[in-house]
């Protein structure tokens, strides 16, 4: 089985139907996402339609959990004006059915994959916002984890592409499709810069093994940035997440 998994869309409708396509192309059985869908980009209810078109299953992240106002697991809420009043304009964007469409996603789903299945959340099962990182170590995973491991393990959040070894499981995170220039700026995460790209990542598992491919898939910025005249707020702070102006220190939502 191949399957295609992506996270941390963002209301990015440029970034996810690229990344798609590319999906398409690689013939993949079943495209996952791992959360974070609508919130803080260009076009939130258009990407929910898209997911929603194609039958992707998924799991709540924790910015799909501030567009709630009751979701089944709690998050930390954000951390500056701009990101606070993106969230709003968000939320303001979605339809009812949009609505019910994040509050029906579960928090944590196992797939089957011939001869391997996978586990998957947004940051980890007990929390939205736990940060898991290269250096994160062992115990602390356990902790995270606790007796839901699985041959392979994924999650989003970081929105920083990963793939270790812990015990006998595989942890991936394929990366942020939508916005890979921030994220919760954890000092445990590298930071991104001149982004001009989605990720995301291809798992094949067959009789013959696992394999497992990282992929950055450049974008036409040109196009990333005119979706913001949809009229979203604080266009200026979202541009300079893209290209150059995503070197300066602007990591933290």
């Amino acid at each position: 089985m191949r399957l295609g998994l992506i996270a941390d869309i963002h209301g990015n409708l440029v970034a996810l139907d690229a990344v798609l396509a590319a999906l398409t192309a690689a013939r993949v059985d079943e495209v996952v996402c791992l959360g974070d869908v609508a919130a803080l980009g260009p076009q939130p209810s258009e990407v929910i339609a898209r997911l929603r078109e194609i039958g992707c299953p998924g799991v709540l992240g924790n910015t799909d959990a501030w567009l709630l106002p009751d979701p089944p697991l709690p998050a930390t809420p954000p951390t500056s004006t701009a990101v606070s009043e993106l969230t709003r304009w968000c939320a303001d964007q979605l339809s009812n059915a949009d609505r019910r469409y994040l509050g029906e996603l579960p928090v944590e789903l196992t797939l089957s994959l011939a001869t391997s299945h996978l586990y998957g959340f947004h940051a980890s099962p007990r929390s939205l916002d736990d940060v898991i990182a290269a250096t994160t170590p062992d115990a602390d995973l356990a902790a995270m984890l606790g007796e839901r491991a699985a041959p392979l393990v994924a999650g989003g959040h970081t929105h920083i592409q990963l793939l270790r070894r812990w015990g006998e499981a595989l942890v991936l995170n394929p990366g942020s499709v939508g916005l890979p220039g921030v994220g919760p700026g954890d000092p445990r995460l590298p930071g991104n810069r001149d982004v001009h790209w989605a990720e995301f990542a291809i798992v094949d598992v067959s009789a013959r093994g696992t394999s497992i491919v990282l992929r950055r898939l450049p974008l036409d910025l040109d196009r990333v940035l005119a979706a913001v005249e949809s009229g979203m707020p604080h266009r200026d702070w979202w541009a300079g997440l893209w290209g150059s102006g995503s070197g300066r220190p602007r990591r933290r939502f």
